[in-house]
């Protein structure tokens, strides 16, 4: 039996605001006929403008969502409302489905079972095509792509020397790294441009000349990084994953890399000035072949969905921590943040889509979920798809952490991953504290909040003054509240 969802968890499925209004006032009973719900889908009759009802259904499983009326929003405003009456208790129960919604979960057994088996013989075929070796126009066409690449990379790392030599006032224009940025995606390195395009939100910040010096000390560690990696024989790479101790031309000292990633003002500019030989981070280590695949990603180098779900999977207890949407450039990312209850594992599930459009909303914040995942390929495995799940499950709200061990575990994150800018965490008991700079506080210390977040008046309201387990998203300013329980155990949505 799926735990019945509050209104903060519905509410947060709508794809935008208006949504959520409309929502609101199709939520009445009076509006409704035949409705009804089982152990896993709700469903009912919602009263529009013309003389039928639209039939409105939710599967609670995955959840997945079906209306008749004409709305190009996912989930419409019908499927939100009904959930809304039914997170009120105002669907009744019921032994079995109606027939028209029995058809459309059988419907969608069938194509789940179909979508497994197609997945199984596509993982397969990665697997299939290595062992055959590839082809000589694509190994042509790789090779090409890797000069490409290295020819760019080469030009950022005398483009960012030339900027500390002749200083950054001239970076206040919002429009400075455009040209580098279109050469960049001209050489095949996406991600980096992306990094590049985004130096402009920078400048908005008073200490923007030490934030812009500590992002070019990180874009020239990946640019060594990579030039380095890429000339290193592949045995030797793979070598020190088995060997950490061992070797002398690849891999990451922990504590190196740990202190470029988090590195000041003075030591950015030294770290963009030196030699590629005193370029901290790149020398013996641990994680070669782990730390080269997150440097590929970080360039731009793709890894297919194909590829991911071939390899090992990792189930758990999955708790569904929060989320946050970031639009750039029109093209909206959902973050969700995840956690295994026996691994302990963080999980990354992001979604993309243009903005008007739908994002994907299976993953309820506040939920259990027990599924396998399957994790991107890195030196510090973030990234996951959701391979295949097995239910949800109802386990209470997820037991905190301290805030010194929350930070030992950022600062393990960002040994495996300089290039790290986000992070989840889950604290408690803490409570919000300040006046005009506002963090969350522990026993064992405290961690200011994003300058973004302003003043927490929700999270301030549900503690009360007393202590409560928080759900964060934890950046190099500061943390992002995503969740927080109240004294019921209450999911509420910050």
């Amino acid at each position: 039996m799926i735990e019945r969802w509050n209104r903060d968890q519905v509410l947060a499925l709508a794809p935008d605001a208006p949504s959520q209004k409309a929502a609101q006032g199709v939520s009445s009973p009076g509006k409704w006929s035949g409705i009804g719900a089982t152990a896993d889908a709700v469903w009912g009759g919602c009263k529009g403008s013309g003389s039928t009802p639209y039939r409105a259904c939710v599967d609670l499983s995955e959840p997945a969502y079906r209306c008749s009326c004409p709305s190009r929003k996912f989930p419409c405003k019908h499927a939100l409302g009904l959930l809304l009456l039914w997170s009120a208790g105002g669907v009744p129960a019921a032994e079995e489905p109606a027939d028209w919604v029995a058809e459309w979960l059988d419907q969608r057994r069938e194509r789940l079972v179909k979508a497994t088996t197609r997945a199984a013989e596509t993982a397969e075929a990665p697997q299939a095509a290595g062992a055959a070796g590839a082809g000589p126009a694509d190994t042509r066409r790789a090779e090409q792509r890797e000069q490409r690449v290295a020819a760019g990379l080469s030009d950022l790392e005398r483009w960012l020397a030339d900027q500390i030599r002749q200083g950054i006032a001239g970076s206040r224009r919002h429009d400075h790294w455009d040209e580098l940025s279109k050469r960049l995606i001209d050489a095949q390195a996406p991600a980096v441009a992306g990094a590049l395009s985004r130096l402009s939100s920078v400048l908005n910040s008073e200490d923007w000349p030490a934030r812009l010096l500590s992002e070019y000390a990180l874009l020239h560690l990946l640019c060594v990084a990579h030039r380095r990696l890429s000339a290193a024989d592949p045995a030797v790479v793979a070598d020190s994953d088995a060997s950490p101790a061992t070797g002398s031309d690849v891999g990451t000292d922990a504590a190196v890399v740990t202190t470029a990633a988090t590195t000041t003002t003075g030591s950015a500019a030294a770290a963009v000035t030196g030699s590629a030989a005193e370029a901290p981070g790149i020398r013996a280590g641990a994680g070669g072949t782990g730390l080269l695949q997150r440097v590929r990603e970080r360039v731009g180098f793709p890894v297919t969905k194909e590829e991911v779900l071939a390899g090992e999977t990792v189930r758990d207890l999955w708790d569904v921590l929060g989320r946050r949407d970031e639009e750039q450039d029109r093209l909206i990312a959902r973050r969700v943040w995840l956690r295994g209850r026996r691994t302990g594992r963080a999980a990354l599930v992001l979604s993309f889509a243009m903005a008007g459009q739908a994002l994907d909303a299976s993953l309820v914040t506040g939920t259990t979920l027990d599924a396998d995942l399957a994790f991107y390929p890195g030196s510090a495995p973030l990234r996951a798809l959701v391979a295949a799940r097995h239910g949800t499950v109802s386990t209470g709200f997820p037991s905190g952490s301290t805030v010194e061990q929350a930070l030992d575990e950022v600062a393990a994150a960002l040994a495996g991953d300089p290039w790290l800018d986000s992070w989840p965490v889950v604290l408690g008991p803490v409570t919000p504290a300040g006046s005009g700079s506002w963090h969350i506080a522990g026993p064992s210390g405290g961690i200011p909040l994003h300058p973004s977040t302003g003043t927490p008046w929700r999270l301030m309201a549900v503690s009360g003054g007393h202590p409560l387990t928080i759900a964060a998203e934890w950046t190099p300013r500061g943390l992002r509240p995503l969740t927080t329980w109240d004294e019921e155990g209450q999911v509420i949505i910050l």
